[in-house]
């Protein structure tokens, strides 16, 4: 995936011009896409931290007998 998005960025630098129109929004919904990722990757690591917690918590649990 990563390969794919910089063949296709190291292509579009490669041209000399596209003549096409990129209104204002285009650059919100662009910055909402990375922090939504942003977000979603932070939960992600989140939920993920938490059950290792909880699972080296039973692990290395002291016995209280």
């Amino acid at each position: 995936m990563l390969k794919s998005i910089l063949a296709l960025t190291f292509l579009m630098a490669l041209t000399d011009s596209a003549f096409a129109y990129l209104d204002p929004g285009t650059s919100s919904i662009i910055l909402q896409a990375i922090l939504g990722f942003i977000a979603a990757l932070g939960a992600t690591i989140t939920l993920y931290w938490n059950k290792l917690k909880v699972l080296l918590k039973k692990i290395f649990k002291k016995k209280s007998e």
